[in-house]
């Protein structure tokens, strides 16, 4: 456990965040991998079928990604004020709730999936391996949603080191399996779907082992986890919803787009799923910082410092901003060979739209870093309104323009959506952080 309300806030960041990158960058070296190896053994189809129910695979993690982390954030308040019973309350009641979204969500996509799959226009000749895939991850939802809980408790009392030596477990775990299910097996993208769940399994399992041995404070049976009103439940709901809802918009935004993108033809499919993945890596340092931040609002909210939040805001901009000009500059000169080894192929179409939006979003990072590190933020001092007002004007955004923008400018408009909506929805977050901060201004001046 590690108290984050104590020395300077670059190092307590940049050392806790250290381990949150390196977890993402292992979880994205899988993606990639994951990628190379439907493309080396199956071919471009593969990569199309799994592409075109990616951003539904998105939508419900990033939800369970948002919930369990804003459950964390309640854990972290209760551990900054010094309550271990009720960071362990916390912990456990949390576990119950995500089980329960998981197993809710999971149900709910697989009674709707033939709609899903008919809004998301997947093509005739990918649906089947597109179906099949998506259904053995949702399947597996509920071990995700399993670690992620237990990995953001860990991270709420400090711990960001044994949610990443698991994740890194998983990772080399699930590429292995891949190339023998995908392989040798000649599984199809079945293997690849049940490679990802398998190592899923492992990881929670081992996850929740570890952590049962090593922290006495935060051990746990089945008794525990029924739901109890003074476990307070409506604190880390509205915490969690919260963060969900400012995930899964940003996600479903994105579904939106791909229904666009997958009547665009199977080559900007597989140019838009690269392109992505790469997105993904360059974006790492933002979800990170965000993420830290989360825990760290929290930690030092719950301990009455909220000039140690202000401090930490500044330095990950800064840090963000001088990491975003290193983007551009990757864009702008080796981003086609990167694109090529993504996609293992040389096909014109695919590398030169990859490419352009590379070079076109990659120019308004910096708003990405605003609005990572400030939602999470307000969402570690307890406002909940503004990241999800802020997720909101994204998600309407990517909508407007996958409607009324992309039967006109085709791939074009998908390149342009984001920088669009990026603008739009810092608004509200730079307005509710300067508030927050002058409010906390005003009350120090008081005493």
């Amino acid at each position: 456990m590690k108290d984050l309300t104590k020395g300077s806030p670059l190092k307590i960041i940049c050392l806790f965040s250290l381990p949150i990158l390196l977890g993402r960058l292992f979880n994205l070296a899988y993606s990639l991998a994951d990628m190379k190896i439907l493309g080396y053994y199956l071919g471009k189809d593969a990569l199309a079928a799994a592409g075109s129910v990616s951003s539904l695979y998105d939508l419900t993690s990033s939800f369970i990604i948002g919930l369990t982390n804003g459950f964390g954030v309640i854990t972290a308040m209760h551990y900054g004020s010094g309550s271990i019973d009720k960071t362990k309350r916390s912990l456990t009641s949390s576990v119950t709730l995500s089980v329960f979204f998981s197993l809710s969500m999971t149900a709910v996509c697989f009674i709707a999936l033939d709609p899903i799959l008919d809004l998301l226009n997947v093509s005739g000749n990918v649906r089947q391996s597109a179906s099949e895939y998506i259904s053995i991850m949702l399947a597996g939802l509920v071990f995700s949603a399993f670690y992620n809980c237990l990995a953001a408790s860990l991270r709420a009392v400090g711990d960001a080191y044994t949610p990443l030596i698991f994740l890194i477990l998983s990772t080399i775990l699930n590429i292995l399996l891949d190339i023998a299910f995908v392989g040798p097996l000649k599984m199809g993208t079945r293997g690849a779907a049940a490679a990802t769940v398998a190592s899923q399994i492992i990881c929670a399992v081992l996850c929740h082992i570890y952590t049962f041995i090593r922290y006495k404070e935060l051990r746990f049976d089945f008794r525990d986890l029924i739901l109890q009103k003074e476990t307070g439940i409506r604190a880390l709901l509205s915490s969690g919803i919260s963060m969900a809802l400012m995930s899964s918009m940003v996600a479903f935004g994105t579904l939106s787009l791909q229904s666009a993108i997958n009547s665009l033809g199977d080559n900007i499919v597989v140019a838009h799923s690269a392109t992505r993945k790469l997105s993904l890596i360059y974006m790492l340092p933002f979800g990170v910082f965000g993420t830290s931040m989360a825990t760290y609002s929290g930690q030092n909210y719950g301990a009455g410092r909220i000039d140690r939040i202000k401090d930490g805001i500044k330095v990950t901009v800064i840090i963000s901003c001088i990491y975003s000009v290193l983007c551009i500059i990757v864009s702008y000169t080796i981003c086609p060979s990167i694109i090529r080894a993504l996609t293992s192929t040389n096909e014109a179409e695919i590398i030169v739209n990859a490419v352009n939006y590379q070079k076109f979003d990659t120019l308004f990072y910096f708003v990405t870093a605003f609005i990572s590190i400030y939602r999470n933020a307000l969402q570690g001092m307890g406002e909940h309104k503004l990241p999800v007002i802020s997720s909101f004007a994204e998600l309407l955004g990517k909508l407007l323009i996958a409607i009324f923008l992309t039967p006109v400018l085709k791939y074009t408009a998908i390149i342009i959506a984001e920088p669009v909506v990026w603008f739009v929805m810092v608004i509200p977050l730079i307005y509710g952080v300067r508030q927050k901060m002058k409010s906390s201004d005003e009350q120090r001046s008081s005493l």
